[in-house]
């Protein structure tokens, strides 16, 4: 996120939310718009369904699903005819305006809308309404990145926020609203496989040197498998084993046909969790867990703000921490590893990572115990920063992108008629490794559903709440009917939390090109009744 969430709470004229479903996926998140809007600010929603801040919002376009990039590049043709675009910060702080301009140019808001599924007059009047206002801020989330053109989608997004002049500054700016829990600081800690902390490239020699200098070993010098990747790598015996905490695969990774033949294929897996889930049954040694609420840390939130967790209770006799797991494995396989207090191995972090280089659980437990601290935040006596991009961009300006429109990897067809989209609900999680085990949350919502539309229904001889039978070319499962116009003509959507009907044995694999991202958001199925 660029920017803050109280900034743009209280400071947006124009909300663009964009792909989410707040009020569900990020409740705190999705009450705070509420408030917003009741402080006078406009909403816009960019969504396939009649999500409930849809209600309360001035314009919704019920977009096509996989067309995002379509609707971002429209927009920004839209914004420059208009004559909405600020360009004094486009001549000042972008470059690669013209390229982007010309791209655009075929993006007219006829064929935009018959591409998406809109009006005309409904993008006009997003144009108009995001254009006009002094501070508009853009929300994404899962909606834009699950799809096979996902990071183009995210950067045609940021074309909009850049044009626009809503970068850098308050209520403005590109804000993803992270899928779980520490997402953020998992990133930030080089979860990902090009990565080291703080997004030092492990392909940056002086980077790579300087970790080498701290941790007294070589590192490779190429990038890593990306999670997704990793099950093609299994089946083709590149990866042999596998240590897996806090993720069920075989519950929440598209395509579960394929997920399980690949764990299948592994010589060795472990994993480390605080149940027996759907994965831990298929595991060689499953290690019991720690949950969030017996450990010592930080966790880094969406609007990259650090604070401090406190065990508030003893873990059960046996469960040890995560640190304390992989020093062991460390030392055992030959690496001699001290044991660190969560304080001493944030101050590793600080060391070695210029955005955490200010960063301290004395700082956390003291002047910033309050509200944490917002990196980047480099020295000890900086405080941090709500606002990217103030001043100037990490490369000095900012390059707009050029990205091209791609339409998905399956659409429907005559032996698949209907689109499938999946998601959460408010009363479940994830997995349901912990929900799924609170017996009122599943008094509300404790088994699998298919959303339909009242016009396919009619034509399947459905009705509300009958049993359905839901296939598509990788699987099939049953589910109940709820029959609506939530979803348009042609389109579905299943939550993926139950394993009674999991809407993951019908989902597609494909993945992004750049992030893997896997294309939970579009898929072809056919639906019957059961």
């Amino acid at each position: 996120m660029t920017n803050s969430i109280d900034d743009i709470v209280d400071q947006a004229d124009v909300i663009m939310l964009v792909g989410s479903n707040p009020e569900e996926a990020h409740p705190v998140i999705g009450m705070r718009i509420r408030q917003a809007v009741e402080r006078g600010c406009r909403l816009i929603v960019v969504d396939p369904r009649d999500i409930g801040l849809a209600a309360q919002a001035d314009i919704h376009l019920k977009l096509r699903p996989g067309t995002n990039v379509a609707f971002a590049n429209g927009m920004v043709n839209l914004l420059i005819q208009l004559g909405l675009f600020d360009k004094d910060f486009v001549r000042e702080r972008t470059e690669g305006f013209r390229i982007m301009q010309a791209q655009v140019e075929e993006f007219t808001p006829r064929f935009v809308a018959e591409e998406c599924g809109v009006t005309v007059q409904d993008l006009v009047a997003t144009a108009k309404m995001y254009g006009q206002a002094k501070r508009a801020a853009i929300l994404y989330c899962l909606g834009v990145t699950e799809h096979t053109t996902g990071t183009d989608g995210v950067m045609a997004l940021s074309n909009i926020a850049m044009v626009s002049g809503n970068l850098g500054v308050a209520g403005g700016g590109m804000n993803p609203l992270r899928g779980q829990n520490n997402v953020q600081g998992a990133c930030d800690m080089g979860a990902g496989p090009d990565d080291l902390t703080g997004y030092q490239k492990v392909c940056d020699p002086a980077a790579r040197e300087k970790f080498e200098r701290a941790w007294g070993v070589e590192l490779p010098s190429w990038p890593g498998t990306k999670a997704t990747e990793c099950f093609p790598a299994m089946l083709e015996g590149r990866i042999k084993g596998l240590f897996i905490f806090g993720e069920d695969p075989v519950r929440t990774d598209p395509d579960t046909h394929h997920v399980l033949k690949a764990l299948e294929a592994l010589e060795f897996l472990v994993v480390e969790d605080l149940f027996l889930t759907e994965t831990a049954k298929l595991a060689d040694v499953v290690l019991p867990g720690r949950s969030y609420a017996e450990k010592e840390g930080t966790f880094t939130n969406t609007e990259r703000r650090i604070q401090r967790v406190r065990r508030a209770v003893e873990g059960p006799a046996g469960a040890r921490l995560d640190t304390e797991v992989f020093t062991e494995l460390m030392n055992r396989m030959g690496y001699e590893q001290p044991a660190l207090t969560p304080a001493q191995l944030m101050d590793e972090i600080a060391s070695l990572t210029p955005i955490y280089g200010g960063v301290s659980h004395a700082r956390l437990d003291g002047e910033a115990a309050a509200r944490g601290l917002q990196w980047p935040c480099p020295a000890p006596d900086h405080p941090g920063t709500p606002i990217l991009h103030v001043s100037s961009f990490t490369n000095g300006v900012g390059a707009f992108s050029t990205p091209d429109y791609l339409r998905s990897a399956e659409l429907p067809d005559e032996e698949y008629p209907l689109l499938l989209m999946t998601g959460r609900v408010l009363y479940q999680y994830n997995a349901c490794a912990m929900t799924g085990r609170t017996t009122a949350a599943n008094e509300v919502v404790g088994s699998s559903f298919i959303e339909i539309n009242t016009h396919d229904a009619a034509m399947l001889g459905i009705a509300d709440g009958d049993r359905v039978r839901v296939m598509s070319r990788r699987g099939q499962v049953e589910a109940s009917a709820r029959v609506s116009g939530k979803t348009n003509p042609g389109e579905t959507w299943m939550p993926f939390h139950f394993q009674d009907g999991n809407a993951n044995w019908l989902t597609h694999a494909a993945l992004d090109r750049v992030s893997k991202a896997p294309e939970y958001k579009v898929c072809a199925i056919k639906v019957e009744k059961a």
